[in-house]
Formats: structure tokens, sequence, C-alpha cells
């Protein structure tokens, strides 16, 4: 199991933004310190977690954050709309585009899924995958 992943990031205050535009509204909550940004889903006490914690993080060595080439992190949305809404907030916190929302063909049928960069460059994906709605061929 993954326990968390960690992004390095050079400005703290623009990931945040980034960030807060689209995890909150999948369930994460933040706590912010010294060391950087760390995005939760809640648990009970007890509960072992199921998906990993995300961190955004000062460089440890000091040099300055760059983005993985091959590296992306997918979080799931609710629905199609969800996926579309998360989009364009996330666009208007600061990201890039990497691919609209949409299906793939190189995916399953009920893969709907968007692509973005945050502010550093690191590549994110938001998907759905609800069988029950519209699928690519429907």
């Amino acid at each position: 199991m993954i326990a968390y992943i960690t992004f390095g990031a050079d400005d703290i205050s623009r990931a945040k933004q980034f960030y807060t535009a689209f995890l909150p509204a999948l369930g994460y909550t933040l706590t912010e310190g010294p060391e950087g940004l760390s995005f939760a889903l809640p648990l009970e006490a007890g509960q072992i977690p199921i998906h990993p914690d995300f961190y955004i993080k000062p460089t440890f060595d000091g040099q300055p954050a760059t983005a993985g080439n091959g590296s992306m992190v997918a979080f799931e949305a609710r629905s199609q709309k969800q996926v579309r809404s998360l989009y364009a907030a996330a666009l208007a916190a600061g990201g890039t585009d990497e691919g609209q929302p949409g299906f793939r063909a190189s995916y399953g049928a009920h893969f709907y899924v968007c692509y973005l960069r945050d502010p550093q460059g690191n590549k994110i994906a938001l998907f759905s995958s609800d069988p029950t709605e519209p699928g690519r061929d429907g």
C-alpha cells in the first residue's frame, strides 16, 4: 500500500492556491506548517488509511524543486461533472492544461480524465470511472 506521496515546491503559497482549488472537494483536509502542506482524507479513530496522504514540501536539500519526467499523481473524482469543474478550478488557481476533460481511446470506455500541471510542473490527473455515467461509446 502506498502510504504517502510528496511533491517538492519552491513556492508553497502558489502550490497551496492550486491544490486547495480541488483537493478539498475530493474530501482532503489541509494541515499547514513550516514543513509545507499536508493533505489527507479524514479517518475515524482506529481506521486504517486506504488512500495515501499527499504532501507538498520545500526540498530537503535546499535545491530547486523539479517535476519528475514520467511521474504523475491521479485523484479520483465522483463524477464526470466534478472532473470538469475541478479542472476549471485548478486552471483558475494557476495550473496549466495537459489534456482537457474527456475520454481517451487507450483507456476503458468509462474512464473520463483530464490532465494538469501544478505551478511547479508536476503532472496531475483527475478522473472518474463511474460505470453508471455515459461512456465513450454511448
